[in-house]
């Protein structure tokens, strides 16, 4: 296990993280994504677990410098980021925050609004990715990608192969595009809007990448490395509750059930995590469930989660106690 900018955490986490990649690094079920092509090429058997906390510290095991794309995972931090600029109430006017209970790509709107169920479904963040390109125009990639950089800790880029493939095949989302254009829930071009989301979803990140993005949103929007604020806290809030209700597909009351904190899974096999003013988990495997989440990811997550007594329900508050015992530590 590698321990960067951060304190030594003691015997119990480190055997934690070890312990978790071993047991379920030989775990090969579920499959790759393989609606955009270009995922079936990445490696099957890569595997990340990452931890950073508020204090800055990262503490790593497995693969988590190996690059993928960050694909439904950016969806929460567009959110965020459209929150930031439109204001809360001019968001929730064109999309909901009801989970849905339908798979990700499903092309279902609430009956009652006729407006997308929340902005983790392809619908909900594609009109959250027209509500940017609304107010920013041309640059407004460009200012995704920054902020997304500005999360991260680094400056992010995007997988042209991949970006390609989307683009190519993604007609599915078109028809959701077209849909939402008929209904007012976007406006102006379509395909430049499913130009941006498509670019988004192609963004190359890695485990570690992750867990300093939950960090910053941990952090309430400031990066705990950089020192910079990112978002607005306000934003934060909202985005932390929309990611526990509705952040892991249609698995996520089950997620909310078993593992207890905000996350967003996307078919890149990444997995980012957040347990509020403590810490940010970032996964990597691209093997996937039926329901699009990483299959080992998922399973370290619980692990670690129920170990650490990381829920947000914890009856202990075990790790509440835990995680500011080794932050505060160094301060």
């Amino acid at each position: 296990m590698d321990q960067k900018r951060g304190p030594v955490l003691g015997n119990r986490l480190v055997e934690l993280l070890c312990d978790t990649h071993a047991r379920h690094r030989p775990n090969r079920s579920g499959a790759l994504a393989d609606y955009i092509p270009e995922l079936t090429r990445v490696d099957p058997e890569a595997f990340g677990i990452a931890i950073a906390t508020v204090d800055g510290g990262l503490h790593t095991v497995g693969d988590t410098d190996r690059t993928f794309t960050i694909q439904s995972v950016s969806k929460a931090f567009v959110y965020c980021l459209a929150l930031e600029l439109a204001g809360r109430e001019a968001v929730l006017a064109k999309v909901g925050v009801e989970p849905s209970g339908d798979a990700f790509n499903s092309i279902v709107f609430d009956p009652r609004t006729n407006m997308p169920f929340n902005p983790m479904v392809n619908a909900g963040a594609i009109t959250v990715t027209g509500i940017v390109h609304k107010l920013v125009g041309k640059g407004a990639f460009e200012l995704i990608l920054e902020k997304l950089s500005e999360a991260a800790g680094r400056t992010l880029a995007v997988d042209e192969a991949v970006y390609r493939s989307e683009a190519d095949t993604g007609h599915r989302n078109r028809a959701i595009g077209h849909l939402l254009r008929n209904v007012g829930a976007v406006e102006g071009s379509v395909d430049d809007i499913l130009d941006i989301y498509f670019r988004q979803c192609s963004i190359l990140v890695t485990a570690a990448d992750l867990a300093h993005m939950g960090s910053t949103l941990a952090h309430v929007g400031d990066n705990p490395v950089t020192g910079r604020q990112v978002f607005d806290l306000l934003a934060v809030r909202s985005t932390l509750a929309v990611m526990f209700t509705c952040g892991m597909y249609d698995y996520s009351g089950n997620w909310a059930f078993d593992v207890g904190v905000p996350a967003k899974s996307g078919v890149g096999g990444g997995i980012c995590g957040v347990v509020n003013r403590q810490l940010g988990i970032g996964t990597y495997s691209p093997r996937l469930d039926p329901k699009g989440n990483s299959v080992r990811g998922v399973a370290a997550f619980t692990e670690i989660a129920d170990e650490l007594g990381l829920h947000a329900f914890e009856y202990s508050n075990v790790g509440s106690a835990f995680v500011r015992s080794f932050v505060s530590s160094t301060g």
